[in-house]
């Protein structure tokens, strides 16, 4: 009963950082649109933001693999927040000097620190409790890693993008008091909710210094990185990888854009239901709001979809092949991104929006598949999937790329491709029982 008692404890505290890197994650695509017009940054820079940010998964997955295994994991969960708090803390030099470097700076400390505890988190999940019962938690540690996905972009409408941003010529006519007054009012509101966070994060990682853990098994006679290499379908599973967080990124990071580039904002003023959600979700009247916050509160429907799916996804995958699950939920990503291409007004933003709801499944099952059947190489094969989330930083500036250069429809069929290499390792794997 003692041990039940601390793994429940446990689970909760591991659980509220599933929530607190969700949530962190894409309050970061609050920022680009804000970004993009303080610092006068094309779509391509702009996507240079998640570079920075999902880059740090690539350098630091398997480095924090052998930090975890050198002082505990324990200890690996409070630097990991400590180094995320240290990034939060620098948005606030960032934007009272408004030097990019900085916040890029500030993206890769507080991703590296969220890398740290993506490694330690999920196998101390798996272990918090019987082996049959491992994916229900991970399931439902992964929900809430939803819900603070789906809560971030309206606390983003609602703290980062609620004012206007002038332009460069705007803050050059003004007087010295006025810019000085300006600038101050641009760098709170990007200080503010950032030093919370720092102070949030830095409260529970006091709370872990004194939690009692369980001790997680010795990864050391688990295997090499080069024998976990030679499994063509773990291998397979990481470009799968790479490819679902690249694109789920790409759409989550642009949408704002995207709906402003369709002139979307006059379309959801005259539309009753679209306009009582805006001030349902702001608590203000529509015409108080920023363009980008009007449309950026939608946003919340593209990541909320991704709970809501989890939670169906999970029911599915147990009675229907995983694989057969995940080729349908690809097939009908790309079913709706064409709509969108194809179709303008609330149609095309409902349709991307639904996106959301497909991706759900996608992480959890692509990396069930590609570490299912390889035993003792299973530690190196989830540093290795989790290395694959350096999709994030490479597809949406790529995806930026082609916006600029042949707009955001036609640039969202270089996002069907990845969606098509999802819907090919479903298909590769649909006869597949996943052991767990």
């Amino acid at each position: 009963m003692t041990d039940q008692k601390s793994y429940r404890s446990s689970f909760i505290l591991l659980t509220v950082l599933f929530f607190l890197w969700g949530f962190i994650t894409v309050l970061v695509d609050s920022l680009i649109p804000r970004l993009r017009e303080l610092f006068t940054l094309s779509y391509f820079q702009a996507g240079m933001v998640q570079f920075a940010f999902f880059g740090a998964y690539f350098l630091l997955s398997i480095p924090a693999s052998y930090i975890l295994s050198k002082i505990g994991y324990k200890l690996g969960i409070i630097l990991g927040l400590l180094t995320m708090a240290l990034g939060c803390v620098l948005f606030y030099p960032a934007a009272s000097y408004r030097v990019f470097g900085i916040f890029m700076l500030a993206y890769f400390i507080l991703a590296g620190g969220m890398t740290i505890l993506q490694v330690a988190a999920n196998p101390f999940v798996a272990v918090l409790g019987s082996e049959e019962g491992a994916s229900s938690r991970l399931n439902l540690s992964q929900a809430f890693n939803s819900l603070g996905t789906a809560i971030a972009p309206a606390v983003g409408a609602l703290f980062i993008l609620s004012d206007t941003i002038k332009t460069d010529d705007e803050i050059a006519a003004l007087s010295e008091t006025a810019r000085e007054s300006y600038l101050a009012s641009e760098a709170s509101a990007v200080q503010n909710p950032f030093l919370g966070l720092a102070v949030f994060i830095s409260l529970i990682a006091v709370i872990f210094l004194f939690a009692k853990l369980p001790k997680m098994m010795n990864e050391k006679s688990t295997g090499t990185y080069s024998k976990a290499f030679k499994q063509k379908n773990l291998m397979l599973g990481v470009l799968g990888i790479f490819f679902y967080v690249g694109a789920e990124v790409a759409i989550g990071s642009y949408l704002v854009n995207y709906f402003l580039d369709m002139n979307l904002v006059s379309v959801i003023k005259e539309n009753g239901l679209m306009k009582s959600i805006v001030e349902g979700l702001l608590n203000s009247g529509i015409t108080d709001n920023d363009d980008k916050a009007i449309v950026g509160v939608f946003v919340t429907f593209y990541w909320s979809g991704a709970m809501i799916g989890r939670f169906v996804g999970s029911y599915l995958t147990r009675i229907i092949r995983p694989g057969k699950v995940l080729g349908i939920f690809a097939t009908l990503a790309i079913t709706l991104i064409v709509i969108s291409i194809s179709t303008t007004g609330l149609v095309s933003m409902w349709s991307i929006l639904a996106v959301g709801l497909f991706n759900s499944i996608m992480f959890p099952t692509i990396f069930t598949l590609a570490i299912d059947g390889i035993g003792e190489l299973k530690p190196k094969g989830s540093g290795l999937l989790c290395t694959a989330i350096v999709g994030g930083a490479i597809i949406p500036p790529l995806y930026g790329f082609f916006t600029d250069e042949i707009g955001f429809k036609t640039a969202l069929f270089f996002i069907v491709l990845c969606y098509s290499y999802i819907l090919w390792y479903g298909y590769r794997n649909s006869k597949k029982t996943v052991s767990v």
